[in-house]
């Protein structure tokens, strides 16, 4: 039995490869994050997850399927219905969900709108889909002139608001985000409200990194309030406070975008002497890229990645491991700026994790939850289907 210390949970967000079975479903036919960025630029330049075996997972050009890499490999599939951030994050925890979170193509309803609006004392701009650099652009100055803020939302379940913080403050905007939360139950529960606050003038708003999501709670058990349960360190990085509503965590470092959230894994690579469940999400390659359609931007955001990655493992103790993956899709190359429907990657390595072992194509993210009962001994967990065992040193080897 192979008892883990640290276990660092990596989440490249927006980073698939390849399109799910169902993903005509979605309209994500031919979607493939990793694989069409390789095509379109002549090739990914990742070396790290190179050598952990990402090329043995499916074709990528300028990622080649090397002989004897030194990871673990494979894929996921999602068994949620969905594509966003809330249910992917949540079935590597354990939580399968039955329906997706709703969405709104043509904005929320009127009477949403009006009871919101009631709620805050406040009109209401936008509620509609937009990309939020664009809206800001478009209904700033209409927001600077009547402190109305902006709701709108995407290809995901989020009521997202957005306000200039000279003309609603920080505190207050997160106070009508919370107003949101409370109201969009039942039929309308969205997986997320965000805030969305921006700087400047018009012609030249840009967002500020003082982004808050304000979530679902979950509604069963998750990995994370087992082994907090245990008196097992679980620890948050990035947005993941916000994505489990503080849940199952005991202590959290909220950043707001890839280089800080890898320069804080950092320092508890360094630094954290205790058993613990390091758990990041790595939202740049969605945020910034994948929603925004920059193919070039995607590539490069994997290259600095790679070489953090890279400088993680190189910390790992003998007892330690680093999981990587991914919660869905989010092709650049294709006409949509929404999430894409995908398997996503699944690397694991260590010091004493065998080298070169195919983990094949697993039928839900639930598995990750599973090895990581195994990994720290936590038994009675009957989510998922472990591969603990095939990361397992044979005696003598």
């Amino acid at each position: 039995m192979m008892a883990a210390r640290r276990v660092f949970l990596v989440v490249l967000d927006g980073v698939g490869i390849g399109a799910l079975p169902d993903a005509g479903l979605y309209g994500d036919e031919g979607s493939n994050t990793l694989g069409n960025m390789a095509a379109q630029l002549g090739g990914l330049k990742v070396p790290f997850l190179t050598t952990l075996g990402l090329g043995k997972i499916a074709p990528l050009t300028g990622v080649p399927a090397i002989s004897n890499p030194k990871g673990a490999y494979g894929k996921m599939a999602e068994a949620s219905p969905g594509k966003d951030t809330i249910t992917g994050h949540w079935e590597m925890t354990g939580i399968t969900l039955s329906r997706p979170f709703p969405l709104y193509p043509k904005g929320f309803p009127e009477e949403i709108i009006k009871s919101f609006s009631r709620a805050i004392g406040r009109g209401v701009l936008g509620n509609k889909p937009a990309s939020g650099t664009e809206i800001i652009q478009e209904l700033g100055p209409e927001h600077l002139a009547t402190g109305d803020p902006i709701v709108y939302t995407s290809g995901d379940s989020v009521f997202q608001i957005a306000a200039h913080e000279e003309v609603i403050t920080i505190d207050e905007l997160y106070r009508i985000c919370q107003i949101a939360r409370d109201l969009l139950q039942g039929e309308h529960q969205v997986a997320r409200v965000i805030a969305r606050p921006f700087m400047g003038k018009a012609g030249s708003f840009t967002r500020t990194t003082r982004r808050k999501d304000f979530s679902v709670v979950p509604p069963a058990e998750t990995i994370l309030d087992r082994a907090a349960a245990a008196g097992i360190a679980v620890v948050g990085v990035g947005k993941i406070e916000d994505i489990f509503s503080g849940r199952g965590l005991t202590d959290s470092y909220h950043t707001g975008d890839n280089r800080s959230t890898f320069e804080q894994l950092m320092v508890l690579g360094e630094h954290l002497d205790a058993p613990a469940l390091v758990f990041a999400n790595c939202v740049d390659f969605d945020s910034l890229y994948g929603h925004r359609n920059d193919v070039e931007g995607f590539a490069a955001a994997l290259m600095t990645a790679d070489d953090y990655l890279q400088a993680l493992a190189a910390l790992l103790k003998p007892d330690d491991l680093l999981i990587i993956t991914s919660d869905h899709g989010g092709d650049p190359t294709t006409p949509s700026t929404d999430h894409s429907r995908e398997y996503v990657p699944l690397l694991v390595t260590g010091p004493n994790v065998r080298k070169d072992v195919a983990l094949g194509v697993r039928s839900s993210f639930t598995d990750v939850a599973a090895t990581i009962a195994d990994l720290f001994g936590l038994t009675g967990w009957e989510k998922g289907e472990s591969f603990h065992h095939e990361l397992v040193v044979a005696a003598g080897n």
